[in-house]
C-alpha cells in the first residue's frame, strides 16, 4: 500500500475504549469487536489483523482496509549493566523519543515520553537542551509501553514485567493533556494494560490550572518536579515557577490530595552541588511539605555533557535527607539507575528536530567551554 493510502488509515493505538467501539460501530460491526480487538493488541501485542483468529476474514479485510497497528519503531535499544534498558524509538521526521524500563526486585517501572523535547527549559535536564518539537500523539505514547511490552514479554495479567509507567520521559505531559490522558487510560484499562490507577503516575513542573484539570480528567498519581523551596531558586532552575509560584502550586497540590484523600503526592527534588543541598533548603522544604500527604524523592543529580552543574556529595545528600525525616516528613533518596547508558533522571534526549533552536544554543555554549578549556 502507498503512503498515501496508509495515511488515511485509523492507528487504533490512537484510541481508547469508547474511541475503539465508535470506530467499530462506523465500521458496520457490534462494540463489542473493539474488545476482541483491544485483547490481541494489549494483552498480546498482535499488529497483524490476520492473526486475529477469532475476527471473520470479512472484518479482517475491512481493518487491513481502514485501520493498522503501528507503534514507534525501535531505533536501538540498549541495557545497562543494572539491568535498566532504554529504547531510542524513531518518529517521522527524523525525530526520536527515548523510553527507558527499570526493573527492581519487587516490580518494573517504565518511563515514558510526552513530547519531542520539552519547551520548559529546566536548567539542569538535559532533555531542556534539546529544544521542542511537537507533542506526542496518543499512538505514540502508548505505543512506548506497547514496545516495551513486547520486547520484555510482558504477558498483561500473567507475567506483568511491566507494573509501574511514570510520565516522567522526555516532556511536560500536561502540556499534551489530551493525548496524554489518553494513553493513561489505556494503561489502566482492563483491556489495555491493566495497571492500577496508583500505579500510573504523572510528573509535571507545575501547570497549576492544569493540574485541576487532570484532577476531574484521571484518577493518576501525581508527581511534582519541585527542585527548591523558594521562590528566588525555583525561578532560576524551573522557569515556570515565574509564571506559577511556589504558593500557587501548592495549593494546586492540595486540591489534588483532597480530591483523593488516601492518596500521596510525590515531590521530586534533584540535588545539585552547592546550589539547592543546604540545610536551610531541607529546612524549606519541611515547612512547604509538613501539611500535605506526600513523600519526597531525592535525586542525586545525573551530570551531562555541558551542564554548569554538578552531583551532591554522598555525606550531603544524607544530611539533607535526615534533616526532613527528623521533621517527620518522608524522603527517600533515589538510586541512580542506568547512568552508564544516559538513561537516568534528567539524562534522556532523544533527536529533536528542535524549533525554538535551544539545542544550537547549547551546543555553541559548550564548543565556547571547550575552547576556553
Amino acid at each position: 500500500m502507498s503512503e498515501a493510502a496508509a495515511s488515511v488509515r485509523t492507528n487504533l493505538l490512537d484510541l481508547d475504549r469508547s474511541g475503539m467501539e465508535d470506530f467499530f460501530v462506523g465500521l458496520g460491526e457490534k462494540r463489542f469487536r473493539a474488545q476482541q480487538v483491544m485483547k490481541w493488541i494489549y494483552h498480546q501485542r498482535v499488529d497483524d489483523f490476520e492473526r486475529m483468529t477469532d475476527l471473520g476474514k470479512g472484518l479482517r479485510e475491512a481493518l487491513k482496509a481502514h485501520a493498522e497497528v503501528r507503534a514507534p519503531r525501535t531505533t536501538f535499544e540498549q541495557r545497562s549493566a543494572d539491568g535498566t534498558c532504554k529504547w531510542l524509538l524513531g518518529l517521522d521526521g527524523g525525530n526520536a523519543i527515548e523510553t527507558v524500563f527499570i526493573p527492581e526486585p519487587t516490580r518494573g517501572t517504565l518511563c515514558v515520553s510526552s513530547q519531542v523535547g520539552c519547551g520548559l527549559n529546566c536548567r539542569f535536564c538535559s532533555t531542556a537542551t534539546q529544544g521542542f518539537n511537537r507533542n506526542l500523539s496518543t499512538a505514540e505514547i502508548i505505543g512506548q509501553v506497547w514496545v516495551a511490552a513486547r520486547a520484555l514479554g510482558n504477558v498483561t495479567h500473567q507475567v506483568r514485567r511491566i507494573t509501574n509507567v511514570v510520565m516522567m520521559g522526555m516532556g511536560e505531559p500536561l502540556l499534551n493533556f489530551d493525548n496524554v490522558v489518553r494513553a493513561m487510560s489505556l494503561m489502566r484499562d482492563d483491556l489495555g494494560f491493566g495497571l492500577a490507577n496508583k500505579r500510573v503516575t504523572l510528573s509535571t513542573a507545575g501547570l497549576v490550572p492544569m493540574i485541576d484539570q487532570l484532577s476531574e480528567a484521571a484518577d493518576v498519581s501525581l508527581a511534582v518536579s519541585l527542585h527548591a523551596p523558594t521562590d528566588a531558586l525555583r525561578d532560576e532552575l524551573v522557569p515556570l515557577n515565574k509564571k506559577y509560584p511556589i504558593a500557587e502550586l501548592m495549593d494546586a497540590c492540595r486540591r489534588y490530595q483532597a480530591a483523593r484523600p488516601r492518596s500521596t503526592i510525590t515531590f521530586e527534588y534533584t540535588l545539585l552541588r552547592g546550589v539547592n543541598d543546604h540545610p536551610e533548603h531541607a529546612r524549606g522544604l519541611v515547612k512547604l511539605l509538613r501539611r500535605i500527604p506526600s513523600k519526597l524523592n531525592l535525586i542525586p543529580f545525573n551530570p551531562f555533557p555541558g551542564t554548569q552543574y554538578q552531583r551532591s556529595g554522598e555525606d550531603e545528600i544524607r544530611a539533607f535527607q535526615k534533616i526532613v525525616l527528623d521533621a517527620g516528613v518522608l524522603a527517600t533518596v533515589r538510586r541512580t539507575r542506568g547512568d552508564d547508558i544516559d538513561a537516568a533522571c534528567g539524562q534522556l534526549v532523544g533527536k529533536v528536530m528542535d524549533r525554538t533552536r535551544r539545542s544550537r544554543e547549547f551546543r555553541a555554549r559548550v564548543q565556547e567551554g571547550l575552547d576556553a578549556a
